[in-house]
């Protein structure tokens, strides 16, 4: 599959396994991890000056800036005053860094383990004012095929591997972690902080992409992992506190806040949780499509759905869902649309945008969900589209060579209106 750039998800996977009772003994090529240290991890954020973005991830904006993860490494803040002109201000170093979220003056984001508040308020001095260690379960990254060596999370948090030869003696007994893969082969992100959906004052929260775990309604910042929905009360912005985390499923990906729910896209489906009382998310219904990614978002009485073939979340079609939800207790499924390989995807006024990966950007009038594909507005198949924000006026997307902005108040001449490049060095 066509390399779309890296970022993560969390997955589950068996590392070990032998079957006999005894334990065994050769010669492996192992992947020995490579450790940072919890106080070198929990050294206060540094910021940097404006640097080329290699290996983007999540996409966010607010207050006229865009913010741009960088692989495990940080977030790019990017003026955007005027969109034809973007300019990169500052690189703040969090290591572990994939997902984030913005309510006020407050940058939330988890760093390994651990959730990280920092004041963005000041550009000139942004500072760390807040960590609550251990907030997410431990995890390692992606890695070769191969034997993995015993892991030692007292060590600290795995930044990567060593190939190394060693005759071991193995225990046949499987042992699991959680794991970051990159987007070469996969993502499962999912969250969009669209303010008027969230039930925030437009100037309160950030916008996010569709590919994210990370989403703010109300008091709360919500994230997902694999299996779990984790809350964390930010009533005092700069005080996150972690108030609870339960069990909602398995292959959890996505999560959408939109109209006093949580809309919660799994691997075989998507689950719809009231928010009525933001401290303790309510569980309505589902809706069970078949093995896929699959980011969500919502409008009005309809949730639309890219589901992707070829990759670690199933073989199904690929294809764009219109799901109706009309009567919430009771999703059903409206209309499919087939497509060559969606990423990620947005809503705005029912014009619909989607990234559907080497086949570029498609941009939709979904006034009526039944004839969608009748009613495309534009492409871009030069682009390898992966993520949109659509701003009103302005669409922000993310792609293999860079960061475009389209002005779309016209739908019959949307205009490029700039072109930030991603750098790949030797």
């Amino acid at each position: 599959m066509k390399t779309i750039f890296q970022t993560s998800i969390i997955l589950s996977i068996l590392i070990l396994a032998f079957s006999c009772k005894d334990t065994i003994k050769d010669t492996y090529i192992i992947n020995e991890p490579i450790y940072m240290s919890y106080d070198e991890l929990r050294t206060p954020v540094n910021t940097k000056s404006a640097q080329d973005i290699i290996q983007p991830g999540k996409l966010y904006f607010k207050d006229q800036h865009i913010f741009v993860n960088e692989y495990m490494l940080g977030i790019h803040v990017v003026d955007n005053g005027d969109p034809s002109n973007p300019q990169i201000l500052k690189f703040i170093e969090i290591p572990g860094n994939v997902d984030l979220s913005i309510k006020e003056n407050i940058l939330y984001a988890d760093s390994y383990v651990d959730l990280v508040a920092i004041d963005i308020s000041d550009l000139d001095n942004i500072r760390e004012v807040a960590r609550i260690e251990n907030a997410f379960p431990y995890m390692i990254p992606e890695y070769d095929e191969g034997v993995v060596e015993q892991i030692d999370e007292e060590q600290g948090v795995i930044t990567g591997w060593r190939k190394v030869e060693r005759t071991v003696e193995v225990d046949p007994q499987p042992y699991y972690y959680r794991y970051y893969r990159g987007w070469a082969e996969d993502m499962t992100y999912a969250n969009v902080d669209y303010s008027a959906s969230a039930g925030g004052s437009g100037s309160e929260f950030g916008t996010g992409g569709s590919m994210a775990r990370f989403t703010l309604y109300d008091n709360y910042l919500y994230t997902v992992d694999i299996s779990q929905l984790r809350l964390f009360n930010i009533s005092d912005a700069d005080n996150p506190v972690m108030e609870s985390e339960s069990y909602i499923g398995w292959n959890i990906e996505t999560i959408f806040p939109y109209d006093q729910k949580l809309f919660i896209g799994t691997q075989t489906g998507m689950l719809i949780y009231s928010l009525s009382d933001p401290s303790d998310p309510e569980y309505i219904s589902e809706f069970n499509h078949a093995s896929s990614c699959d980011p969500v978002v919502v409008e009005g009485d309809y949730v639309y759905v890219t589901l992707r073939a070829g990759n670690l979340c199933g073989d199904n079609e690929s294809q764009l869902d219109v799901i109706d939800i009309s009567n919430i207790q009771s999703p059903q499924l409206l209309k499919e649309y087939p497509m060559t390989e969606p990423y990620g995807l947005g809503i705005d006024d029912s014009i619909l945008f989607v990234c559907d990966g080497n086949a570029g950007l498609k941009i939709y009038d979904a006034s009526d969900p039944m004839t969608i594909a009748d009613n495309k507005l534009a492409e871009y198949p030069e682009i390898n589209a992966f993520d949109v924000i659509p701003l009103g006026d302005v669409l922000l997307l993310i792609g293999t060579d860079g960061l475009f902005q389209y002005d779309y108040s016209d739908l019959e001449n949307i205009t490029q209106l700039s072109f930030i490049p991603i750098y790949v060095h030797d």
